[in-house]
């Protein structure tokens, strides 16, 4: 299985100047973990609701804006990538979400929950080959000696 077929989209952004305090209401509205920040269509920064407090941190977003709270380094992969190595990037770099671009443009956005409903909902896995000979009878197993000795 691939990223792209587990991948969200469309991506929520916003630009880095936006308030923090927006960017946790439109979390908060719209049910996500994670805003990619964009500048022009470029990937610029992350921001996940633990950088901007949670719902307790009122302090932290308070006066401050997107670019101040944001994480810089975004890890991006192809939506060609293996859902088994975007896992073991994640848990590798201790980090909630991949980014999905293609050719220098957007295509989504895999996060933990992402893969956590994937393995909720079961990988459907080819059947197991079936065997030729089938066994007609069964003879009991005996044993003809007994151990002697010590072991």
């Amino acid at each position: 299985m691939r990223v792209q077929d587990l991948m969200t989209e469309p991506v929520i952004t916003v630009p880095p100047t936006a308030s923090a305090d927006d960017a946790w209401e439109l979390m908060r509205r719209k049910r996500v973990h994670h805003l990619v920040i964009a500048d022009h269509n470029r990937v610029v920064g992350l921001l996940s609701d633990r950088d901007s407090g949670g719902p307790g941190g009122e302090a932290v977003r308070r006066n401050r804006t997107v670019a101040e709270l944001m994480t810089r380094r975004v890890v991006t992969v192809p939506p060609t990538t293996t859902v088994r190595r975007a896992a073991n990037l994640m848990r590798g770099r201790s980090i909630g979400s991949l980014v999905v671009t293609e050719r220098g443009r957007m295509a989504g956005i895999v996060t933990v929950a992402d893969l956590l409903d994937l393995l909720g909902r079961g990988v459907e896995r080819p059947a197991a080959a079936t065997t030729r000979w089938t066994l007609k009878h069964q003879t009991p197993h005996r044993k003809r000696h007994r151990a002697a000795g010590v072991w």
